[in-house]
């Protein structure tokens, strides 16, 4: 395209000429090269040619060669964000943006041509989301964006002045304390390092109350027949705050008792004195007479009281006790007699007290008392006239529940009695209208065919082997969680408790074979840190060794799972594991649970309960019972920790509270247990408390971390994000299991494997065989071939390696393993999924094929 004009300033012609050149003819003509092109003018006096114009194809790519990354910094740290963008013809330009915005670069922001981000000290106001965007004439690409977040790391405030001693005479105690506020931890920064409270003793100087002297002499008798004497407080002085002496330090007499004369006149006052001495008198008489009538009459009504409660106390039922036992009432005689069903028959002392099976005790009651304590319990419309203090319990039982001339022996059964000591048949349980701490036990009568007894949610239970007890008898035996008091084995020895205390009996209990208890423990056994003991206690409450787990012997016999201990025992006791740590890396497992209640006296309040107790279900039993009664709620499933035996304590702290929404009570953000409150625990919960309130009613969630650490150990986080307002809704469950189990069962349906099977294994493995498939060869293959001189002492090894294989697979009844095994030696023909996926009974005549 060509066109010519003429300049109005010279007069010359001007010829323009422009070509225009599309990008498809570029690629058609010239592929990838640059395209180039020029102007050429001619005429008769030469040519001239104009300089090359270079044609290219802009582009910009898409992913960045470097995006830039986020980075957390401290306050006033250095901040580098890279940034490369995509290559591009022309080169692209680069700008930042901060949380979207254009990023207005000051001072403190240096964005280099290397098109890097620097912010050399880090202000608050530096966190955001940056976003790198590169562009030209073609597009505009965005980079991946990059978090940067300042924290701030908390720091200590200065101490605050020592408080007054907290007692005002003697030695106290004086506390002062700091706060992690300067400045607070922000955006993630740590925790301060340390304590929060420091305290120290003092001394007081007591108060010292004045005391009055001596009398002095009476002064000589004045012109007006007077006489003078006086005393001052200084015996003691007053000091240090001391009252001063009560009275008066001068006193005034006539010389002469009224008698004294002056000019022949007898002076006296305008009463005689025999006439106020006469009054004082019949004071002092009318008073004394009185005190005497009331101390005759308070005499007389506790005479009559107490001749009135001879003729026994009567408690009237009216429908109270309604929900599954029969209206009653009972009288509790000075005759001592025994409590009565109903009071219009007579006992029937040839019955047995024997209960059926499943029984099933939510709170653990004793069954034998059952009927006892829901009598004393408060109930409504229950009329209580008195309870005499020397009422006596009778337990009656069937003669043959016991063999025939042993009385039973209820050992550790009576509230407030110690285990280890016979006692008698009649005892006497305190008799309370207040609730008392629930018995955690388990009763049962047990047979020929034997059984299995569980302590309900405690990882406690005792299995009874078939043929344990002879033919034509039965024992009442019962399993006893035991309170101790001891947080230690001996008080200066390094063993602790790693299980609960647990009790069997009775004492007389006569078994033709070795009974399986098996009792949960909280020992960490994988590595080799531990020396584990299974102890006995005896009547004068000193513990003796039984064996220790990783020695052989011919009296028990010890299996130690991670969590379980299984033993075998032939006489009944009060047992307990108990461990000596070889090194600092021993540990002991704990289970850490956060509880929360809203405050009864403050409808703005909230209280966090945090658990650390050892890693037991009877442990955290006690633990969620205790919520239940209280209104507590399980805001995050419960967690496990080690806790090491390094001597170092166990610190718990609440973070990341909503400062705006939420108050915490001042200095009880970190708290903190000592080592030896923590290692030698013995089953009793550790609990600290933290008091919250909201600032307005509407601010009904909370959210917050518990973080629960040992010093220079592991460290668990509880994440608590509740609902403040009572309801049910998302509350985490106590137990994975229901609460209230099956308490014992008996006869076959307590054993995985059949009875007739069961014999017919430990015949055939019991004798000896040129292949040596004996009973040896069943243990190694069943993995509990550690102490062989054990069963070899046994009347019946293979029986007593399968009661063993009982109490280790009770949960799980993995009968695959078992079967597996006899595979293994040779002596099961049959498949085992035609014997394990069928019925009992098609099962029990495919297991006959043994041998």
């Amino acid at each position: 395209m060509s066109q010519e004009h003429t300049d109005m300033g010279t007069g010359l012609k001007i010829r323009e000429v422009m070509i225009n050149v599309s990008r498809q003819q570029v690629e058609d003509f010239h592929g990838p090269e640059d395209y180039w092109c020029l102007c050429v003018a001619w005429s008769h006096l030469g040519t001239s040619k104009s300089r090359k114009a270079t044609v290219r194809i802009a582009y910009l790519r898409k992913n960045f060669e470097q995006d830039p990354q986020g980075t957390e910094v401290p306050l006033n740290g250095m901040i580098v964000l890279h940034c490369r963008p995509p290559e591009g013809v022309p080169v692209a330009e680069v700008e930042w943006l901060k949380n979207e915005e254009p990023l207005n670069s000051d001072g403190a922001i240096d964005t280099r041509g290397d098109h890097n981000l620097i912010i050399s000290e880090a202000r608050l106001s530096d966190s955001g989301n940056y976003t790198c965007v590169a562009s030209n004439i073609v597009a505009k690409r965005r980079s991946a964006t990059a978090t940067v977040v300042v924290y701030v790391n908390g720091g200590w405030s200065s101490w605050t002045d020592w408080s007054p001693c907290n007692v005002r005479c003697g030695r106290g105690v004086q506390k002062r304390s700091r706060t992690c506020t300067n400045p607070a931890p922000l955006n993630g920064g740590a925790f301060c390092e340390g304590m929060s409270v420091q305290k120290s003793t003092c001394n007081t100087l007591c108060p010292v109350d004045g005391g009055w002297g001596e009398w002095s002499e009476w002064s000589v008798c004045s012109s007006d027949c007077e006489r003078q004497r006086g005393r001052e407080c200084t015996a003691p002085e007053p000091k240090h705050g001391g009252r001063l002496c009560d009275g008066v330090a001068l006193t005034t007499d006539n010389c002469t008792g009224g008698l004294c004369t002056q000019n022949r006149k007898l002076l006296h006052d305008h009463k005689p004195q025999g006439v106020e001495n006469s009054s004082d008198v019949a004071l002092y008489s009318g008073l004394a007479a009185g005190v005497v009538t009331v101390v005759l009459l308070i005499i007389a009504v506790t005479l009559y009281r107490r001749s009135q409660s001879e003729y026994g106390v009567d408690v009237i039922d009216s429908s109270a006790l309604t929900g599954g036992f029969q209206s009653f009432s009972f009288k509790t005689s000075r005759q001592a007699n025994p409590l009565l069903i109903n009071s219009s028959m007579q006992p029937d002392l040839t019955v047995s007290r024997t209960y059926t099976s499943p029984m099933c005790f939510q709170d653990s009651i004793d069954k034998e008392l059952m009927a006892e304590r829901s009598l004393l319990d408060p109930l409504p419309d229950l009329q209580v006239k008195g309870v005499a203090e020397r009422a006596e319990y009778h337990v009656m039982s069937h003669p043959q529940t016991f063999p025939r001339g042993l009385a039973p022996d209820y050992r550790g059964v009576a509230v407030g009695t110690t285990l280890g000591r016979r006692g008698k048949n009649l005892f006497t349980p305190q008799v309370s209208l207040t609730p008392c701490k629930p018995l955690h036990k388990a009763t049962a009568v047990f047979g020929h065919a034997g059984g299995r007894l569980v302590v309900p949610n405690t990882g406690i239970s005792l299995l009874v082997p078939h043929g344990g007890i002879a033919e034509d008898t039965t024992w009442e035996m019962y399993m006893i969680i035991n309170q101790e008091d001891s947080s230690t084995v001996s008080e200066d020895g390094p063993e602790i408790f790693l299980s609960p205390t647990v009790t069997y009996g009775p004492p007389g209990l006569d078994l033709s074979c070795p009974i399986a208890m098996t009792i949960a423990h909280c020992a960490e056994v994988a590595a080799d840190n531990w020396t584990i003991r299974l102890k006995r206690q005896m009547q004068d409450n000193k513990w003796e060794e039984v064996m220790s787990v990783d020695e052989e012997s011919t009296s028990c016999y010890c299996l130690l799972d991670a969590q379980r201990c299984h033993v075998l025992l032939e006489h009944p006791g009060c047992y307990a594991l108990v461990g000596e740590p070889l090194n600092q890396e021993a540990a002991k497992r704990l289970r850490l649970a956060v509880f929360g209640s809203p405050d009864n006296c403050n409808s703005l309040g909230f209280t966090l309960r945090v658990y650390c107790v050892d890693d037991t279900p009877h442990a955290f039993q006690e633990v969620a019972v205790g919520e239940r009664s209280r209104g507590g709620r399980l805001l995050e499933e419960p967690k496990m920790m080690l806790f090491r035996g390094n001597t170092f304590s166990l610190q718990v702290s609440i973070q990341d509270v909503p400062q705006l929404l939420w108050s915490i009570k001042p200095f009880t953000t970190c708290q903190e247990f000592s080592f030896s409150q923590v290692w030698a625990s013995n089953q009793r919960p550790l609990q600290c408390a933290f008091s919250m309130e909201r600032y307005s009613h509407s601010s009904s969630q909370l959210s917050c971390k518990i973080g629960i650490r040992q010093v220079k150990g592991e460290e668990q986080i509880l994440q608590v994000y509740t609902s403040v307002v009572e309801n049910e809704k998302g509350v985490v469950p106590f137990f994975t299991q229901s609460d209230c189990t099956i308490t014992s069962q008996t006869g076959s349906r307590a054993f995985k494997i059949p009875v007739s099977i069961r014999q017919r294994i430990s015949a055939t493995f019991d004798t000896a065989n040129a292949n040596g498939k004996d009973w040896q060869l069943l243990a190694q293959k069943l993995h509990i071939d550690r102490n062989l001189c054990y069963f070899a002492c046994q009347e019946s090894p293979s029986s007593v390696i399968l009661s063993l294989w009982e109490a280790q697979h009770q949960d799980s009844g993995d009968l695959d393993s078992l079967a597996s095994a006899l595979e293994e030696i040779g002596k099961v023909q049959s498949p085992r999924t035609a014997t394990l996926g069928c019925s009992r009974e098609e099962r029990d005549s495919e297991f006959t094929k043994l041998g």
